[in-house]
């Protein structure tokens, strides 16, 4: 840690010293917002065409959250995830998800042991869940058994093994990524448990220039490898000060005339209610909330904006809303509805 630097000052014990400076907050929130930044530049030089990716991954993290990557195979989603654990200094693992996943392959599992000879006892041997950064490869692919112990524990922060409940490491933060092209074999996953995660985020193809870059960089004979920039107890103090932002009146006014437009059965817009089926619950409110004041941070702001709101609506509601028959008859997709729904605070 850097001597005398506000985010690296015992973030669990200076909360209540900065609560009555109002100063030094805004200082730990600028040089919070500056080691995020040049996170955000170390992840750009090893991941290349992606900065929106970068962007909405670092916000997630900040805002304490999950996210779900969804993206064809190539697009450098694995390479993001251990660039990240690498860069942030956390503890991070990876599982790949097959249909024959069994719960305890994640969580972990009791054995029995014989100590001594005559005397017998159980042992817990836990499974990749205890990390702080974990990657859910391809989560789809496992079975809805597979899929609900890691939601529990992504939602608990904790596991309950052999009747006793076990805490995960802090921080602690799934990113899972998911095949949007084959669905063969696949358990897409309920509605219920998408709400989980903070966002979805559309992993897209590089634009020609990135992919060039990319070309001339990873094919030599050496790989860029990723440089430490912050610490797991500075990502945790960053965390907290991200909740500490104040937001003004017009932004939740924002939020709430958002999400609420987006329910049907209080919509005055009548592609909503013709087309969704079921929108956004009071989880997506809070998800903006939290994104907004990361966004603001990351942005070096002191405060969040509509314009955040705006930015950020896309990756939180689109796995919160489901369209009916209607709405693929006539070819209407998520995004049309969520741009309708946004345009009015542009």
């Amino acid at each position: 840690m850097i001597p005398n630097d506000p985010l690296s000052v015992s973030p669990l014990s200076s909360t209540a010293a900065l609560a009555e400076d109002g100063t030094e907050i805004a200082r730990s929130i600028e040089v919070a917002g500056q080691r995020m930044r040049a996170v955000k530049d170390e992840l750009s030089r090893l991941v290349f065409g992606q900065e929106t990716v970068i962007e909405e991954v670092l916000i997630t993290l900040l805002s304490g959250g999950h996210a779900l990557l969804v993206g064809v195979p190539g697009l450098a989603k694995t390479r993001l995830v251990r660039a990240m654990g690498d860069v942030l200094g956390l503890d991070d693992k990876r599982v790949q998800f097959t249909p024959d996943l069994m719960p305890a392959d994640i969580l972990g599992s009791e054995i029995l042991e014989e100590p001594t000879p005559g005397r017998r006892a159980f042992r817990f041997i836990p499974g990749p869940v205890f990390c702080q950064l974990l990657m859910a490869d391809e989560i789809n692919r496992a079975s809805p058994r597979t899929q609900s112990a890691l939601l529990q524990a992504m939602e608990e922060r904790q596991v309950a093994v052999g009747g006793e409940s076990r805490p995960l490491p802090h921080p602690f933060h799934v990113l899972a990524t998911q095949n949007p092209l084959e669905q063969e074999g696949t358990y897409p996953l309920p509605e219920a448990q998408l709400d989980r995660f903070l966002m979805q985020i559309d992993v897209r193809y590089p634009d020609r220039d990135a992919e060039r870059r990319m070309l001339v960089t990873t094919t030599g004979p050496e790989d860029a490898r990723p440089r430490a920039v912050m610490t797991a107890d500075e990502l945790i103090a960053a965390e907290r000060l991200v909740r500490r932002l104040p937001v003004g009146e017009s932004v939740v006014e924002a939020i709430l005339s958002l999400v609420r437009a987006g329910r049907p059965e209080s919509s005055t817009d009548d592609l909503v209610s013709r087309y969704v089926a079921w929108g956004p619950g009071p989880r997506a409110s809070q998800a903006l909330m939290l994104a907004s004041r990361a966004r603001a941070m990351l942005d070096g702001r002191l405060a969040p904006s509509v314009d955040d709101v705006v930015m950020l609506a896309p990756p939180i509601l689109r796995h919160r809303m489901a369209l009916g028959f209607a709405a693929r008859a006539d070819g209407v997709t998520l995004d049309d509805v969520i741009e309708r729904l946004v345009a009015p605070f542009r």
